[in-house]
This record gives structure tokens, C-alpha cells and sequence, in this order.
């Protein structure tokens, strides 16, 4: 078997007739130049959007994503605590394109991007573009101590959703074999570092799982030496709610058993501890970081200048100011107006308008028409916290428990991507709350191995 190796040094013409081979001798339609072709990367909120927006207008669209699906992240919580399946919160992206005509998809990792000659550079092919809309996400951030990164774990994909899943079950395993008690307090201690929505639902979610699962898993086992402590370095959770809802937030948590330390910075993390910024230690065996997000690492890689959280600096319209015909959206994009000096956060719904809005612009530029700067419709925040418990700030409706609980679930709900996940869904969710059990207790694949082969 041949393998191709494209010229990547080659004029964006010279490319583009590379493609059309690639496909043509694989009995495709060769990649069309007579309309615009526009490139957006990442499959995630803002990519999906974007292509939905472009479907049926006059261009050419190749997606580009890493991964072939697209994943409802703000469920993945639920997978990392076995209340999910992790097809549950995917979907294929093909899937979702097929019925898009003007709409392809090419699963490939983005190398690097020449924005002068305009040729974005993949793993596989280099793919010329017209215009291009850069849409791959965020990474975690572990603010300059990427030490930190080699004994926590992350919840960005599916892979880590497993992992954490894996581990957490695995300690408790090896918890019934430990005749150490201090080893087995460790094995059944997990710290969840960063008191944002990501953090609050795991801690929330991790210790129903304890009281009310695990514990009838593990009768030989004293649940009581199970901790679920939830670290944040400021004041409060939740800091971007009102500061009613926050309180209601901590009293939620700390009524579950969660163990809240404000004002705690980690200063380290090795493979049987995490020590404070006090000089303070927690012996536990696994750590998750939840502490903030940067950029995706793409943005490393493509020779622009970069603002707080690695973001690019984008114009009104999304575009960039000395390459206008490159939009960067949602997480990767850095634009001020949110509130005075603040850019836009970087959640889910930030990603969704903004690329719908960098795709209504390219359009217009296809048809001469002027750009539109970016005018964000805020439509408020949520976070569940355990069971019939939740927050939410939504058009000055302010409300925690049951009816916030009950708004979250309808929410997610309908924005699952697929009628197959929603009814998945909401059959799990229906069973876990009618018999308090989580039904994907499993170690999958390779097992984790215990601390204690690790010291």
C-alpha cells in the first residue's frame, strides 16, 4: 500500500488539485473550487453550528475535528460517575452533517495553519481554504505548573470521563483487599480541584455515588472513610451566579457531605497527595483538576499573538484584524464586551452564537454585504448539584432546588444532539432517580493500577 505524501510547500492551487486526486481516485466528488470553500475546525458547539448555519448556502464546507463526534460535554460529569454511557453523549458527526449537501467532514489532527498562503497543514493532507472559521475548543489550564498535569485527572473528552470512572471504582476495589487503614482512607479520598460548575457537579455527583450507590456495592466497607473534597482558591463556588445562589450552592454541598475548602490553593500534586500552598497535605490517590481552562493548544501553534487563557484577539465581526477572511470563535476567542474590560466566557453558549454569527459574516462577505459585529443574547446560567438539587439565573429568574433541578434537566435534555441520546438519557436519568442506583459501575479496558504500586 502506497502512502501519500502531500507537497505541503506547494501554492493553495497546487493543493487543492492534490485533494481532488485524493478523492477522486477514492470515487468521491473532488472537493469543488468554482464556490467559496470554507474550513472550520473542530467538531465541538461552536463547529457544529457554524456548519449548520452554512448548510444550503452557496459554498463548500469541509469540517476538520481530531475525534469523528461531537460530544455534549456539560453531561460528562455524569459519565465520569457512572450515570452515562459514553455514547450517550456523542454523536457521530457524519451523522449530523449527511443531510447537509454542501457539508463534509474529514477526521484529521491541524498541525499548523499558513495564514499567507492559506493552506491549513493536517496530519494527512494540506487543505487550502477561502475562508476559515477556527473553532477547536479549550484545554485545561494549569496556570504555568503543568507538573500538575502528571498526577490529576481531566474531564475534556470521553477518554478522560473513562478514566476518572475507572479509577474512582478501581480504588474501591482495591480498598476491600487493603488491610492498611491509612492506605484505604487514601484509595477512597478524592479531591476535585476548582469550585466552577465542572467542579460543583462532580463533587455533588461523586458523593451520591458514595452515599448511595457504593455503599450498598461495599458493605465490608466503613463508608464514612470516603471523602469527596472540593478545593477552590477564592472566596465561593460558583462564582459567576449571584451571590444568593452561591450561598445556596455551599449549604447543598456541605449538606451532601461534600468537604468545601475556600481559600485553598494546591501548591502540588504527586501520586499519593496533594499539598496546599499553606505547606498543608491530603493523602488521596486521585485529584481531579477543575480549576480553570485555557485555549485549545492549537492556538500555540499558529504564529498569533495571544491574550489571557492563550485565547486569539478577535475583531467585533470575529475575525482576525490582519487576516480577514480567518474567524476564531467560542472557546479560543478573545473579545471584550461581556461586561467592561471582560471578554466573553468561555461556555457553551458564547461558542454556539458566535459561530453562528461568524458563518451569517462569511456569507455576507460572499455577497458583498457587510459584516455584523458580535451581539451576545445572554440567556443566564445553571448548575445541577446532586440529586433535586440545582441553581439557575436565567432573564432575572433566580431559583435553587427542585425547579431549577427540574429546568436544568429539560434543558440538557433538549440540547442533546439526536433523538436516540435523548431517549438514553432520560431512561437512565428516569432509573437513577426511581431506584438511586447507577447503572455503568464498569472498569473498562486497560485497569488502573493501585497506589500502592506506585510508591
Amino acid at each position: 500500500m502506497t502512502t501519500y505524501q502531500p507537497d505541503t510547500t506547494r501554492h493553495p492551487a497546487d493543493a487543492a488539485a492534490q485533494i481532488a486526486a485524493v478523492y477522486s481516485r477514492n470515487g468521491a466528488r473532488p472537493w469543488p473550487s468554482a464556490r467559496p470553500r470554507i474550513v472550520i475546525i473542530g467538531a465541538g458547539f461552536g463547529g457544529i453550528n457554524a456548519a449548520r448555519t452554512l448548510a444550503g448556502k452557496n459554498v463548500d464546507v469541509l469540517m476538520i475535528d481530531r475525534n469523528n463526534y461531537h460530544g455534549f460535554w456539560p453531561l460528562l460529569y455524569q459519565v465520569a460517575t457512572a450515570g452515562l454511557e459514553p455514547e450517550s453523549v456523542a454523536y457521530p458527526v457524519r451523522a449530523i452533517v449527511r443531510s447537509f449537501n454542501n457539508v463534509s467532514f474529514m477526521m484529521a489532527e491541524v498541525t499548523s495553519i499558513n495564514f499567507s498562503a492559506k493552506i491549513i497543514h493536517t496530519s494527512t493532507i494540506p487543505l487550502p481554504y477561502d475562508y476559515l472559521i477556527i473553532a477547536a475548543g479549550s484545554a485545561n489550564n494549569y496556570f504555568g505548573n503543568n507538573a500538575l498535569a502528571e498526577h490529576t485527572y481531566s474531564l475534556k473528552d470521553i477518554n478522560d470521563a473513562e478514566r476518572l470512572r475507572n479509577r474512582v471504582l478501581s480504588n474501591f476495589e482495591y480498598a476491600v483487599s487493603e488491610q492498611n487503614p491509612d492506605i484505604r482512607r487514601r484509595l477512597l479520598t478524592l479531591v476535585i480541584v476548582g469550585g466552577g460548575p465542572t467542579g460543583v457537579e462532580l463533587a455533588g455527583a461523586f458523593i451520591e455515588l458514595i452515599r448511595h450507590v457504593l455503599v450498598r456495592d461495599y458493605p465490608m466497607l466503613d463508608i464514612s472513610e470516603a471523602r469527596v473534597v472540593l478545593v477552590e482558591a477564592s472566596d465561593r463556588v460558583l462564582a459567576v451566579f449571584p451571590e444568593g445562589l452561591r450561598q445556596s450552592a455551599l449549604r447543598r454541598l456541605q449538606e451532601m457531605g461534600v468537604e468545601v475548602r475556600l481559600k485553598t490553593q494546591v501548591a502540588a500534586v504527586d501520586a499519593t497527595s496533594v499539598t496546599f500552598a499553606d505547606g498543608s497535605t491530603l493523602e488521596t490517590d486521585t485529584v481531579v483538576w477543575a480549576a480553570g481552562v485555557r485555549s485549545a493548544h492549537l492556538a500555540d501553534s499558529i504564529g498569533l499573538k495571544l491574550a489571557r487563557g492563550a485565547r486569539v484577539p478577535v475583531e467585533p465581526t470575529l475575525n482576525l484584524a490582519e487576516y480577514p477572511d480567518v474567524f476564531v470563535v467560542g472557546d479560543m476567542a478573545y473579545l471584550e464586551g461581556y461586561k467592561p474590560g471582560v471578554a466573553y466566557p468561555m461556555v457553551a453558549p458564547v461558542a454556539i452564537q458566535m459561530a453562528e454569527r461568524a458563518a451569517k459574516n462569511i456569507v455576507a462577505t460572499t455577497r458583498r454585504r457587510p459584516m455584523q459585529p458580535f451581539r451576545y443574547f445572554d440567556k443566564g446560567n445553571m448548575a445541577t448539584i446532586g440529586r433535586r438539587g440545582a441553581v439557575l439565573d436565567s432573564f432575572g429568574i433566580r431559583l435553587t432546588g427542585y425547579l431549577a433541578w427540574f429546568g436544568w434537566l429539560v434543558v440538557h435534555l433538549l440540547s442533546l444532539v439526536g433523538f436516540r441520546n435523548r431517549v438514553i438519557v432520560l431512561l437512565n436519568w428516569a432509573y437513577s432517580y426511581f431506584t438511586y442506583d447507577r447503572g455503568v459501575r464498569l472498569i473498562t479496558g486497560l485497569k488502573p493500577n493501585s497506589s500502592i504500586d506506585r510508591v
